[in-house]
């Protein structure tokens, strides 16, 4: 019986984190205002419950470099939609669709990747739309 309570009570502080990580997209980006950037990939952060991957953008007015943070889908739901560990690179350049953050910080939710290299384009297990 102990062992069972002990199975359980680790079982419980498990989920427990990986349900505080997650959050609504709603509550965090706006969907009414969409997002379209192109940079070069600084960092992938290939993880649970969502991937990131992190691009260098220039503004065009100003010179300005901004690095975004992109949030994905799940490494499960990306694998569905046809990515891999490898599919990107520091150092690609990619054009980005998604959401901006409500917070004004440079955070987007990608819904679409578009690889400059190859041309191909990736849905990216996008949270939107779910609460």
């Amino acid at each position: 019986m102990t062992r069972i309570l002990a199975a359980a009570a680790a079982l419980l502080l498990v989920t427990a984190g990986a349900a505080a990580a997650h959050h609504s997209f709603a509550a965090e980006f706006d969907s009414s205002k969409p997002l379209k950037l192109t940079g070069v990939v600084t960092k992938v952060e290939w993880q649970n419950p969502h991937t990131f991957f992190y691009i260098d953008v220039t503004d065009e007015k100003t010179g300005k470099v901004t690095n975004w943070a992109m949030e994905m889908g799940s490494p499960n739901g990306l694998m569905r939609s046809g990515w891999t560990r490898n599919t990107l690179k520091i150092g690609d350049k990619v054009s980005v669709e998604g959401s901006p953050a409500r917070d004004g910080s440079p955070t987007g939710n990608a819904r679409v990747v578009m690889l400059a290299d190859s041309g191909q384009r990736l849905f990216a297990a996008s949270s939107q739309g779910q609460n």
